[in-house]
């Protein structure tokens, strides 16, 4: 946050500590040595890091960055390199929160999703929803339960669209399946292609599930080596099927 190019500016430390009620004991100095002073001098005073919390979560508050989405995924990022030593990460909101796999205890648990995987990550706009599932998995490079946990985003969502509950190939043939209608349209269905379509999006969703979400199929491979390039195409293809449900329309169920 203090670092000489991207990081805050002076009056934006200036404004985060006085938001958070944090007294700046030596303005005027080197940025991240000014952070630095002030929250470690309140932590001192008052026994606790509260403020260092305080001070991420309003500055890294999406708000503040309407218009510079790269320079908060990539503050967000770096943040997440070191808090996770901590068992902590900012997430999407731009709030620390506690991971649930808890603290990593060496620089390749922490630094091995860093850089260009990071970068390929937002350059295929990888979907929210995708994101929300594995960030935990992502931040410990467990790349195999990344897939698996961004698997179960799917039904997730399609549950949602459709208002209807169930799991796996036979949430995806009750509410995709062309048939009479589906009950979850990707298309007009009007045409040979658009019912072509329709069914082949069906089979992809189930493939889908059958091949990342059905743990009884994957025992074998639960300690096979999932590289970063498979994890990022697995992740694309999650993404493209959320997107075509993000503007599918939902039909009355017959």
């Amino acid at each position: 946050m203090g670092e000489t190019v991207d990081g805050l500016t002076g009056t934006e430390i200036d404004q985060a500590l006085t938001q958070i009620g944090v007294p700046d004991v030596s303005p005027g100095i080197t940025k991240r040595h000014r952070i630095f002073n002030a929250l470690a001098s309140h932590q001192q005073r008052h026994g606790h890091g509260k403020s260092l919390v305080a001070f991420i979560n309003k500055t890294m508050a999406p708000v503040r960055y309407r218009n510079e989405g790269v320079l908060h995924a990539r503050r967000m990022a770096e943040l997440n390199e070191v808090l996770i030593y901590a068992g902590l990460a900012v997430n999407g909101k731009g709030d620390v929160v506690r991971l649930k796999s808890g603290a990593a205890s060496t620089l390749d648990e922490a630094a091995r999703h860093g850089g260009d995987f990071r970068s390929q990550l937002r350059g295929r706009g990888i979907h929210r929803r995708v994101l929300d599932y594995c960030t935990d998995e992502l931040l410990q490079k467990n790349n195999f339960h990344a897939m698996l946990e961004a698997s179960k985003s799917i039904p997730a969502h399609l549950r949602e669209v459709a208002g209807v509950q169930g799991d796996g190939a036979t949430l995806a043939d009750k509410t995709l399946s062309p048939g009479k209608g589906p009950l979850v349209a990707i298309n007009d269905g009007v045409s040979d292609s658009d019912r072509a379509e329709q069914a082949g999006f069906a089979n992809l969703v189930k493939g889908i599930l059958g091949m990342y979400r059905n743990l009884t199929a994957h025992e074998p491979r639960l300690h096979r080596e999932v590289t970063d390039d498979e994890l990022l195409e697995a992740l694309t293809m999650m993404s493209m099927v959320h997107r075509r449900l993000d503007t599918a329309r939902r039909a009355p169920a017959s």
